[in-house]
This record gives structure tokens, C-alpha cells and sequence, in this order.
């Protein structure tokens, strides 16, 4: 197998499906994330007997031989999250035979994609992150529908909400492979018992936590503001909770501007925290230089005198902690995104696993990525939440990310997809461009609240065309 790559990019992670994550209870004793779902389940009473095999019982799906075919899958993970998913992809050599190796891809992929589909050498997969990529990648006519061995995990596996996602037009084109919860805020425990700061549950508590942590010498948050996906996620948070789930869907779509007063009252909630240099690790300079995957490690490395004392993104931050001496559940506790409005938001990304060639090898994938095989593997090494409601909770690696992964399942209707991801690339997943930037900017000057609505609007109607 050939792997490749190198910092850890995690842009996506989950993607539209109308899913809420609910019911959640902080457990101050050991820092578990209690999670009580209000609705439908689905897994019952399996979820008290975990795989004795940590995900490697006997297989659940049948695979065909490959004895000599070669697969090419493209991503963009790096870092940990890919040599997590070679684990996956080596199992997948060993039951069928085939060649796997990883291409490296770049954001957008739409681009990647496009450079390599012109240059007649598409991989066979790819997993795009974002919403609007695989409805370009259809629109293109790169991908191949699902084949039947792969829907028939789908049918067995997924709810009807998350197969939607991977359709387009009605035609079933991917399998969503990886979620996540992108509304977690993450916080060292040595640096909230030295200062004394408690878990908040409302955005003004939020604020009052960081005044806290301040004081006591420890900046507040740590913001990977060098990875412009990261400010996207903290916009969205504040603007779903604060302006309802309908405002959310309409601005998503661009049917109401981003001069909106909707949008200028988000903005003005985010610079509350983006405007006091002293809440954030490095000041807005600091933090415009710092990548995402610093903004963990940096939380949880110093013991009580970390660079910051919490750093807010999804369930796969677990996989950066894993890279420092902090335990989850014990140095690193997990806590949702403060209410700003009546609700708490939940909002979500993901990966989804397309067919770009009409072979044997990328089908066969794609019905093992649909399985409770593949995802168990992944499950058991931390950093990774699945879809896949057959998955058993038992192979998830400690009570936080069993806890997210069965209540994302257990899912209602108030979740929203990662709003950026629903956007043309252009504007909602390029590095230096479009939402990236002006968010880059908006943390560089907090108070240009306006002179921000002026550009996301104006580089929003340029990708929608409107």
C-alpha cells in the first residue's frame, strides 16, 4: 500500500442530513459526555456488549476477489486521520486481494479532482468533504451511481436521512462514510480547576468562563484561525442557535443576503470573543497563524498552564489530543457549544465515499465503507464517529465518542449540515478565498462587522450566481 501525506487537514466530517445530537449532560466526576436521545434509537439493548474482538468479529459483509486490481482512493486527510483510514483500507487489501493506495488530495477537491479527471487518471474513490463538491462531482458526471452490493448496506446500515445525503436527482451516488459533531468545545481540566472556572452552559456563562480562565493567567480559547474551515464552524454555531434553524437554511442557500441583520448580529456575538486579544491564544495575530491541529495540542500540553484553557471543534479532535500526553475523559473533557439563542446548536460534517470509475474494486470499496466492518476498525482508534447505526457502541474507544456516536444516531430533527460545506467551493471551501478569507479577516478586525457582511455578500452572490 502507498501512503502519503502531511499536516492533518480536517475540513469536512459529516454533511446534510437534518440530525440533531441531543439531551446532553457534562459528567464532572470523570468527564464523560452523558448524552440522553429523546427519539428513536435503533440500537437497543446492544450497546451494553461490545465486539470481544474490538470491531474484528466475523465479517458482516462479503467481499469479492481483487487478486490483482489496483484501487486508488483520494482524500484529504493527513496526518493521523489517514493512517487511521490505511488501517481500514489495509483489512480491505487482505479480504480481497487487491492493490489500495492513498492519493493525497487537496482542498477544493472539486479542483484536485477535476485536474486528475482531465488528465484521464481519476482515482477509483474519493471522499469528498463537502456537500456542494458532490453535487458538482455529479453535475461534472465523474462519479457512478452506488452499485446493489453497496446499497444493500446502505438499506441495511443508514437511516433514510443520511442515504439522502449521498443521493442527487433521486440516483444514489455515495456513501457517507465519516460524521461529526462540529459543536463541542473541548477544555483542559488542570487549567479550569487551577483557575476555577466553570462549564458553561449559555454564551454569556461562555464569556464569563474566559474571563475566568484570563485572569488566572491562561488565554481562553485557542483558535486555529490559519485553517479558515475552523472560523466558518464558529460562525455557523452562533448563527444557528441565535437565529433559528429556518433563518440558517435560507442563508445556507443564499436566499436571504449576507447583509443581513441576522448575519450582523452573529458576527457581533462571534467579535465578543474574536475582540479581546486576551481571550485568545496569541492575541488575533496568534491565532491567524496558528493550523488547526496546533490549536489541540497547544490546549493540552503545559499541564495547568496550557497556551489556552479550550479549543472549540467536532468529535475529531480526539485524534490531535491522542498526539499529546493528555488523556480523554480525564485531561481533556468535552462540554456542547453554549447556547447563544433558546437551543443549543448541533451541527454537523462529513465525508462521503463516491466512485469515480466504472470498476469492480471501487464498488466493492464503497460496499465496504457502507459496512459495520470498515467502521469499527476506525471506531476503536479514536477521532472517528460513524453514521452507521449498526455500528456496535462497544468498539468506540471511551465513553465520550461511544456517547456522540450514539446520539448522532439516535438523532432528531433540529441538526443542520455544516452551512460553508452546502456552499459552491468556491466560496465555501477554498483556502484564501471567498468565506475562508473574509472570516480570516473579520478575526484580524473584529470590529468590521459591516465592512465583513460586504464581502461574504459579495463573494457569495459571485460562486451562487445570484
Amino acid at each position: 500500500m502507498d501512503i502519503g501525506g502531511a499536516a492533518m487537514h480536517t475540513h469536512g466530517s459529516g454533511r446534510t442530513t437534518r440530525t440533531r445530537l441531543r439531551g446532553w449532560t457534562a459528567l464532572a466526576a470523570v468527564g464523560a459526555l452523558a448524552l440522553t436521545a429523546c427519539g428513536g434509537g435503533g440500537d437497543g439493548k446492544k450497546d451494553a456488549s461490545p465486539s470481544p474482538q474490538g470491531g474484528e468479529s466475523r465479517p458482516s459483509v462479503q467481499l469479492p476477489s481483487l487478486a490483482g486490481e489496483k484501487v486508488e482512493v483520494a482524500a484529504v486527510w493527513t496526518g493521523p486521520e489517514q493512517e487511521n483510514f490505511t488501517k481500514v483500507l489495509k483489512e480491505f487489501e487482505k479480504r480481497t486481494g487487491a492493490t489500495v493506495t492513498f492519493v493525497p488530495a487537496q482542498d477544493p477537491i472539486v479542483t484536485f479532482l477535476g485536474t486528475k479527471v482531465a488528465g484521464g487518471a481519476p482515482p477509483d474513490v474519493a471522499l469528498l468533504p463537502q456537500v456542494g463538491a458532490l453535487v458538482s462531482a455529479v453535475a461534472n458526471k465523474w462519479v457512478q451511481p452506488v452499485g446493489p452490493e453497496a446499497r444493500k448496506q446502505l438499506d441495511q446500515n443508514y437511516s433514510a436521512g443520511w442515504k439522502s445525503l449521498g443521493a442527487v436527482n433521486g440516483t444514489q451516488y455515495g456513501v457517507y462514510y465519516k460524521a461529526a459533531n462540529k459543536s463541542l468545545v473541548w477544555y483542559n481540566a488542570k487549567a479550569f480547576k487551577a483557575a476555577g472556572a466553570q462549564v458553561p452552559e449559555t454564551w454569556a456563562a461562555f464569556l464569563e468562563t474566559a474571563d475566568t480562565l484570563s485572569a488566572s493567567g491562561v488565554p481562553a480559547v485557542s483558535v486555529g484561525g490559519a485553517d479558515g474551515w475552523t472560523l466558518t464552524d464558529w460562525f455557523e454555531n452562533i448563527y444557528l442557535s441565535q437565529a433559528g434553524p429556518q433563518k440558517y437554511d435560507q442563508l445556507a442557500k443564499h436566499e436571504i443576503k449576507w447583509t443581513d441583520d441576522s448575519v450582523k448580529q452573529a458576527l457581533t456575538t462571534l467579535g465578543q470573543l474574536f475582540g479581546r486579544k486576551d481571550f485568545l491564544a496569541g492575541g488575533q495575530t496568534g491565532a491567524l497563524a496558528t493550523e488547526f491541529p496546533k490549536s489541540v495540542t497547544q490546549t493540552f500540553t503545559g499541564g495547568d498552564r496550557p497556551a489556552a484553557g479550550m479549543v472549540f471543534e467536532g468529535d475529531f479532535v480526539a485524534v490531535n489530543i491522542a498526539q499529546t500526553e493528555a488523556k480523554v475523559g480525564e485531561d481533556a473533557l468535552v462540554f456542547p457549544f453554549p447556547k447563544v439563542g433558546a437551543k443549543a446548536p448541533v451541527v454537523s460534517g462529513g465525508d462521503v465515499a463516491v466512485a469515480l470509475k466504472p470498476t469492480k474494486g471501487a464498488q466493492a470499496l464503497l460496499t465496504f465503507l457502507a459496512s459495520t466492518d470498515a467502521a469499527e476498525i476506525q471506531a476503536k482508534l479514536g477521532g472517528f464517529v460513524s453514521p452507521n447505526r449498526a455500528v456496535n457502541p462497544g468498539a468506540y474507544p471511551n465513553a465520550i465518542q461511544r456517547d456522540i456516536a450514539k446520539n448522532l444516531i439516535a438523532a432528531g430533527d433540529d441538526f443542520r449540515f455544516d452551512m460553508s460545506d452546502q456552499a459552491p467551493a468556491s466560496f465555501g471551501g477554498t483556502p484564501g478565498a471567498g468565506e475562508w478569507k473574509d472570516l480570516q479577516d473579520f478575526l484580524a478586525n473584529p470590529a468590521d462587522v459591516a465592512g465583513t457582511q460586504a464581502r461574504l455578500e459579495a463573494d457569495a452572490a459571485k460562486a451562487f450566481g445570484n
